[in-house]
């Protein structure tokens, strides 16, 4: 198993540590996960999937909660900001 996975979040190259969320390779691409409505940055909150502030498009797939899903090589990850 790799130590590092390679993925794009809204078209920039990130790497982060083999195991790690797809919110932490957002984090680190754009600080935030999505916008809200009235366009404030929107992150994690729980880390459990519940609240739903840090969906995001994987692969073409809206709505997914980045902080559940384990980042993977190549992924294409969006978001709304």
């Amino acid at each position: 198993m790799p130590d590092q996975v390679q993925l794009r979040v809204d078209g920039k190259a990130v790497t982060v540590p083999a195991g790690a969320t797809v919110a932490v390779a957002v984090a680190l691409a754009a600080g935030f996960c999505r916008r809200s409505i009235t366009g404030e940055p929107r992150g994690p909150v729980c880390g459990m999937g519940i609240c739903f502030e840090c969906r995001v498009m994987i692969n073409g797939e809206p709505h997914c909660r980045s902080c559940q899903i384990l980042a993977e090589a190549n992924m294409d990850v969006r978001t709304n900001g």
